[in-house]
């Protein structure tokens, strides 16, 4: 999985709760069966039981009641502030949370996380806003952030080619917005077939590198060349 080798890559121990059994292999996702809140609940609170948390990240949370129980856990107990990668669909199109989980993660859960990390598309859909270059990307994340959010790392990856640097070279940008203090992360594009899991990659890198007790800004940039690498390698970043 993308984020275990990103956790382990870091020198970090990954433990996990499981909210959902996905249907997929290397190229599509067909289908999922979802955990009940309570077996989450369990999970997690085992986990705690044994480990002091240092970090840690959601990624699919595809029902409202299981929203709410990671929001009561995170008050109940003494797990730190979520990085929250806000999952919508699939790559191959398949709709991973419901309209009401969407909602309560925006309201209740979004305000608790130390940062969250929309893609384009996801932008998009929590600003209404049509995000087409680097300033669509900053007033999005602004956006956001009056939304709840403490900190937004808008993912370029879906830009593509669009967004460059003055001598025309392609580059991949990220923008991310703490508390106001707004930065830019830029890097090669890199050429290449589309990948899954990057996404996944680089939230659970950034997590890892909060662990590690680097700030925000240094795990961003820590987690993109760590992404980048990834990404050049032959066998890509598959998860």
């Amino acid at each position: 999985m993308a984020d275990v080798r990103a956790f382990t890559y870091f020198g970090c121990n990954p433990v996990a709760a499981v909210t959902s059994l996905t249907f997929q292999n290397s190229t599509a996702m067909s289908g999922a069966t979802h955990q009940p809140a309570a077996t989450v609940r369990a999970q997690i609170m085992s986990l705690v039981a044994e480990n002091s948390i240092a970090a840690m990240k959601t990624g699919m949370l595809p029902t409202s009641d299981i929203v709410h129980e990671v929001v009561q856990l995170i008050h109940e107990t003494n797990l730190p502030a979520p990085v929250i990668d806000p999952v919508m669909r699939s790559t191959s199109g398949y709709e991973l949370i419901t309209a009401g989980a969407w909602d309560l993660l925006l309201s209740d859960l979004m305000p608790l996380a130390r940062l969250i990390t929309p893609n384009i598309p996801e932008a998009e859909h929590m600003t209404g806003l049509r995000i087409s270059d680097e300033d669509g990307m900053r007033r999005a994340a602004n956006q956001i952030r009056e939304l709840g959010a403490r900190a937004v790392l808008i993912k370029g990856g879906h830009l593509n080619r669009s967004l460059t640097v003055s001598e025309g070279a392609a580059h991949a940008i990220d923008v991310l917005d703490d508390e106001g203090e707004v930065t830019v992360f830029r890097g090669d594009w890199i050429e290449g077939p589309p990948l899954r899991g990057t996404g996944c990659l680089l939230s659970a890198a950034i997590t890892a590198c909060l662990a590690n007790g680097m700030s925000l800004k240094e795990s961003v940039g820590a987690a993109k060349h760590y992404v980048a690498e990834a990404r050049s390698a032959p066998q890509g970043a598959k998860g």
